[in-house]
């Protein structure tokens, strides 16, 4: 059996994206573990599936690099959006995507014929502690944890999937790739969790760069940057609209207080075809 597929990026965050509106039953995390290995595979932070929804246009499923489902990735559903009106799946600019965090409106911007950016309705940040899921009791989600033989304060936060928003002096040089992985596999969180370390600029912009839960460092987290970009409007260090410099570009981000709201580009890299023969 060969798959076509198709490489897109958002912000650098990189996805690997596969027609599965046939709904093939094909062992998709193995898949996923294998497609996304950089040296001896496709290379990505991801595996996307479009497929069939009764709930919106088209569901959008995710398996991480490392296999696991994720219910939501603010970068490759911008992708996705790019990949299904430029490949001729709809004619729609307003679309309805289901995912395992919920149905998403996103709002696509053409520019002769082609998606400059897409804007995606990403609904309300969670903070309550069981729906994140973190095991604390604080009503704000503040903790204090020890981790490494340094004390640092987390914000939790959800938007479809857990975050831990830690905010640092430098993050240029702060040890992501020592305390990231730490702080993923917690026992704070059941269900792992992605972590943002968030450095606040003179001029009200938030610098950012994220450790994701299955994937590592990536240049680019969007549901990333709107639970920093919530946890610093709550914690009065930015108004309500704002730019998030991560290390693959910018996202304008909105919070109303009820709402997030999230914009920037998806790219296309490039498109083969494998035989899964070869893979399973």
């Amino acid at each position: 059996m060969v798959l076509e597929f198709t490489k897109m990026h958002g912000l650098g965050n990189d996805f690997i994206i596969i027609d599965n509106l046939q709904d093939k039953k094909l062992d998709w995390s193995k898949l996923a573990k294998k497609l996304c290995q950089r040296n001896t595979g496709i290379g990505g932070d991801g595996l996307v599936l479009v497929s069939p929804s009764d709930k919106g246009d088209y569901k959008m499923v995710i398996y991480n690099s490392d296999g696991s489902l994720a219910q939501m990735c603010g970068n490759a559903i911008r992708c996705f959006g790019k990949y299904l009106y430029e490949k001729g799946y709809t004619d729609k600019t307003n679309l309805v995507i289901d995912t395992d965090a919920g149905v998403k409106q996103l709002y696509l911007k053409i520019n002769e014929g082609l998606v400059e950016t897409v804007k995606v309705d990403m609904g309300p940040p969670i903070f309550q502690p069981e729906l994140i899921p973190v095991n604390t009791t604080n009503s704000d989600n503040n903790i204090k944890i020890q981790v490494a033989q340094q004390e640092l304060n987390i914000t939790a936060i959800s938007m479809g999937n857990p975050h831990a928003v830690i905010f640092v002096d430098q993050v240029e040089d702060f040890p992501v790739k020592e305390i990231g992985p730490l702080i993923e596999n917690h026992p704070l969180f059941p269900q792992k969790t992605n972590v943002e370390f968030v450095q606040l600029k003179e001029d009200g912009t938030l610098v950012m760069r994220v450790w994701e839960r299955g994937v590592g460092e990536t240049q680019a987290c969007g549901t990333g940057a709107c639970a920093a970009f919530v946890a610093s409007v709550l914690k009065g260090k930015v108004k309500n609209q704002g730019e998030v410099h991560l290390l693959g570009g910018v996202l304008k981000i909105t919070f109303d207080g009820e709402r997030v709201f999230k914009e920037g580009p998806a790219a296309f890299v490039f498109e083969g075809k494998v035989k899964i023969e070869e893979w399973l």
